[in-house]
């Protein structure tokens, strides 16, 4: 728990939470479906050294910008998710989880789309934890159609008519193309809150609100190493200024998160809690969708990334891709006073 004047700075965002359900979200990114296949292995295959599994149950989840908008449901936001989905088994298991989430999704797709697909092989013996043995991946392999990626720009740009924040998941699957960006940094020029989470391309989305980069994601747009904390600030600091964003949000594992603001200012933000993660899978989503609802919800970017930075810290309690509750996030501020 935290104590001392942090206690107190986290009790004072308990009002934000609480006004999270009448705002709206829109999520732009890479829908992807987590699959997850569970079995017993208990002996080696004589055709070949591996582990031979017995399939027990499966199951899907929202995964990449699916489970940004699936966390933002969570917080009881509004939220439409805008992305490419294939004609394909992933796709309909992805639409009928969205519909159960509450959440609408504007999806477009065209032939010969896959879905992005990763799947999961977890086993282990009769009374052993079972343990993550194989990840395949499947989807499309290069950018997307022109045509489809018009169509995308479109619906976001449709889509933005009625929210109070973007949020942007970008995991390299061609969503978010130039057409897309185009639209995303009008948005923010008019006004209007975008956050931005890309693994590969951070770079090419200069002039958004917020962009939210990890520590390794930093080291490659500035080409420097992180070494120290010095390393990190100046870092930080070049990379706000290449970017001409508002903000930029580095996430730091155990060590927290370090905010960056256009007046020069740095927000070193410690990790919340002193439990040790369980699983670390899809924690930026909270964060990044977290962060996001609480702009939406009137947050300035130093109590967002408070909210977020709580809420992180919850989700990586939880085994897999998983979300956290509102009631969880307010639960949590509550024992903070």
């Amino acid at each position: 728990m935290a104590t001392g004047s942090t206690t107190r700075a986290l009790s004072s965002l308990i009002q934000l939470p609480q006004g999270f359900a009448r705002k709206r979200v829109l999520l732009v990114g890479d829908l992807v479906a987590d699959r997850y296949i569970y079995g017993q292995t208990d002996r080696v295959s004589r055709e070949a050294p591996v582990l031979i599994v017995r399939h027990e149950s499966s199951e899907v989840k929202l995964g990449g910008g699916a489970n940004v908008a699936a966390n933002v449901r969570a917080l009881s936001g509004q939220v439409t998710a805008v992305g490419a989905l294939g004609v394909d088994e992933m796709g309909r298991a992805l639409r009928q989880l969205f519909s159960a989430a509450g959440i609408r999704v504007n999806a477009a797709g065209a032939r010969g789309i896959q879905t992005e697909t990763k799947t999961r092989i977890l086993a282990g013996g009769m009374s052993t934890t079972r343990q993550q043995m194989l990840r395949v991946d499947r989807g499309q392999r290069g950018p997307l159609p022109p045509r489809l990626r018009k169509t995308l720009a479109r619906l976001v740009e449709k889509a933005a008519q009625d929210a109070d924040a973007v949020v942007v998941s970008d995991y390299g699957a061609g969503v978010v193309g130039e057409e897309v960006r185009g639209v995303l940094k009008r948005l923010a020029g008019e006004g209007m809150p975008v956050c931005v989470d890309s693994r590969y391309t951070l770079a090419s989305f200069a002039g958004v609100t917020v962009c939210k980069p990890n520590e390794p994601e930093l080291e490659v747009l500035t080409g420097r190493p992180l070494r120290t904390e010095a390393d990190l600030r100046e870092a930080g600091h070049a990379a706000l200024k290449r970017l001409g964003c508002r903000a930029l949000l580095v996430t730091r594992g155990r060590h927290g998160m370090a905010l960056f603001d256009e007046r020069g200012g740095v927000d070193m933000i410690p990790v919340h809690g002193a439990k040790e993660a369980v699983d670390v899978t899809g924690a930026g989503d909270t964060v990044i969708a977290t962060f996001a609802l609480a702009l939406a919800a009137g947050a300035s970017f130093g109590e967002a990334a408070r909210l977020a930075n709580v809420a992180g810290s919850l989700v990586v309690q939880k085994q897999g891709t998983a979300t956290v509750s509102r009631e969880e996030l307010l639960g949590e501020l509550r024992g903070a006073r």
